[in-house]
């Protein structure tokens, strides 16, 4: 027997699905997979740098030879080179920012502003106890005036300006003898995590020698010319690659070396 819908009935179900429909829950946008990248793109024998941020000089989190799987969270362009937000497919404790030209696929993921904010957060687990700021910024006691006090905000400010700059400047000091001296990130040995290595840098025009002093003895000399690396006093190999401001230098088959522009240039 044929069913017959009458018009009050078909009213009743064109009325009821905007209802049932705004019922359901709403089914969440999915973000695309992170695309797995391989390391590749390196001289031989090097490694690739993974940086707290995206920048030449951001703190190195990790180095990673050729082959190793990332998974590549997207990538954004920062002062003209694009940088990828990365981490190890077998240690996700590995993660931080690597260049896209050393990575194989790149992501073609584009990352917001929010994304790039977020990763100049600290580790929440950063064991950098988090630094006392009584003093510098004014608790109600006889160091912070001589009636007891608080320092008023423009106070507040000019020290905080101060702090600011002599962070900036504490790993370039620039003396009056036209010497800078600091350290840098280095490696002696094959296979040996990256330390760090007392240098000096004596400019002459536009030349100028890095004097690197191991941690364990003896010393390396690096000359460059407009700023870029141009040789050793080591009879060995001598190779770079640049990551913007950043020269990676090479020697040999073990020596290893990170000076950015600003301490070759006196900038």
């Amino acid at each position: 027997m044929r069913r017959t819908i009458t018009l009050p009935k078909t009213l009743h179900l064109l009325i009821a699905v905007p209802f049932l429909l705004a019922a359901l829950p709403a089914k969440a946008e999915e973000q695309p997979a992170p695309v797995v990248s391989y390391v590749s793109g390196l001289a031989p024998d090097d490694l690739l740098n993974i940086r707290a941020t995206p920048s030449a000089i951001g703190k190195t989190e990790a180095r990673l030879p050729v082959g190793v799987p990332l998974k590549n969270f997207g990538c954004a362009d920062v002062n003209g080179n694009p940088w990828c937000k990365v981490e190890e497919v077998d240690n996700p404790q590995v993660r931080g920012w690597a260049p896209a030209r050393y990575l194989n696929p790149a992501s073609v993921v584009a990352l917001t502003e929010a994304d790039m904010a977020f990763s100049a957060q600290p580790s929440p687990d950063a064991a950098t106890p988090p630094p006392d700021l009584t003093e510098r910024l004014g608790a109600a006691d006889e160091t912070t005036d001589p009636e007891g006090a608080p320092k008023s905000a423009e106070a507040i400010g000019r020290t905080a300006m101060q702090d600011a700059y002599s962070l900036a400047f504490a790993t370039v000091e620039i003396a009056s003898t036209g010497e800078a001296s600091t350290e840098i990130p280095c490696a002696r040995h094959v296979g040996q995590p990256m330390t760090r290595c007392e240098i000096s840098v004596a400019h002459t025009g536009g030349d100028s020698a890095v004097t690197v002093t191991w941690p364990d003895g003896g010393t390396r000399i690096i000359s460059f010319h407009g700023g870029l690396p141009t040789g050793s006093d080591s009879s060995d190999e001598f190779r770079f690659t640049r990551e913007g401001t950043l020269n990676m230098i090479r020697i040999g088959t073990s020596e290893r070396f990170e000076i950015t522009d600003a301490l070759t240039t006196g900038g």
